[in-house]
């Protein structure tokens, strides 16, 4: 993979710090929903997978809740949680303090390797894919879900405006995200079997834009971008940017909307059992008599 030490999108480390301070206080109520949604989503999906798995590991799950998920489905034998804080893997039998991006696994180590909201915060996401493309066994599955996409656009959108308005200029405060058809290609890239990403939107509903901020906030996930303004933003701005988002992005009862893009992402490590693609030139009918026929159904 290139070396991509001169590009750090994210800081780390105060993610790291803002998701101890997230545990030390009292968490806002309902403030995991998206930890939910996804991990509820997941473990569907993963029941349809008819395969029982031995050694699985979920990676960055943050409070558990696919652990939780995985356990309850009968279809794991041993699982292994992955978090960057240790504080998070408190009363966990088996659990390991690593980072995404510096899996702690040897390869062909595992069968399953579930995430959830952890993947779009890494700097080196390719490579985090490849090295779990590694400690999976052959035929081994891959499931994650993370934000993508639209996802806080009008955030996005609200905080720039009121800041072009007022300051002249404009500075990175909301997270870039990836769409679904980039998604698919990292899969690829990866050297993942039988790749499949598509996307979830969820619209969620707030009183105002300091309610939706307060909810990242309690997620750990404030601005954590490397190339962030070191200036306290000012009160005027916040202000102004809440007054744009409820003009543009707000429902007739005054609600304002705040969307998050989940793309899911599956993937096997390469078996020679798993279905093959059709070989070039070895279709015995033609796609242009395929359509022939398609066009006569529609006459």
């Amino acid at each position: 993979m290139p070396d991509i030490s001169d590009h750090q999108v994210f800081d780390r480390a105060l993610l790291d710090r803002r998701r101890q301070r997230w545990l030390d206080a009292k968490p806002r109520p309902g403030v995991g929903f998206l930890l939910r949604t996804v991990a509820d989503e997941l473990g569907d999906r993963l029941s349809l997978v008819e395969r029982r798995f031995a050694v699985a590991v979920e990676l960055g799950g943050h409070t558990g809740e696919m652990a939780a998920r995985l356990r309850t489905g009968g279809q794991v034998d041993r699982l292994l949680r992955i978090e960057r804080l240790a504080a998070l893997l408190e009363g966990e039998e088996l659990a390991c303090v690593g980072d995404e991006e510096a899996l702690p696994l040897a390869d062909d180590s595992v069968d399953l390797v579930v995430s959830t909201l952890s993947l779009h915060l890494t700097n080196d996401t390719p490579g985090t894919l490849v090295q779990i493309r590694r400690a999976l066994r052959p035929d081994g599955l891959f499931l994650c879900g993370f934000l993508g996409g639209e996802t806080l656009s009008e955030l996005r959108t609200a905080l720039l405006a009121a800041e072009a308005e007022i300051t002249g200029g404009v500075s990175p405060r909301v997270a870039p995200f990836t769409d679904v058809r980039d998604a698919g290609g990292l899969l690829q890239r990866a050297g993942f079997a039988l790749p499949v990403a598509d996307q979830d939107r969820l619209i969620v509903r707030y009183d105002t834009l300091f309610d939706l901020m307060a909810d990242l906030r309690g997620m750990g996930t404030a601005n954590m971008l490397v190339e962030r303004s070191r200036r306290p933003a000012s009160r005027r701005l916040f202000l102004r940017a809440a007054e744009i988002y409820a003009e543009r992005f707000s429902d007739p009862d005054g609600r304002i909307r705040a969307t998050f893009d989940v793309l899911y992402l599956s993937g096997w490590r390469p078996h020679d059992s798993q279905q093959k693609p059709l070989r070039p030139g070895s279709a015995r009918t033609s796609l242009a008599a395929a359509l022939k026929d398609r066009s006569d159904d529609l006459t």
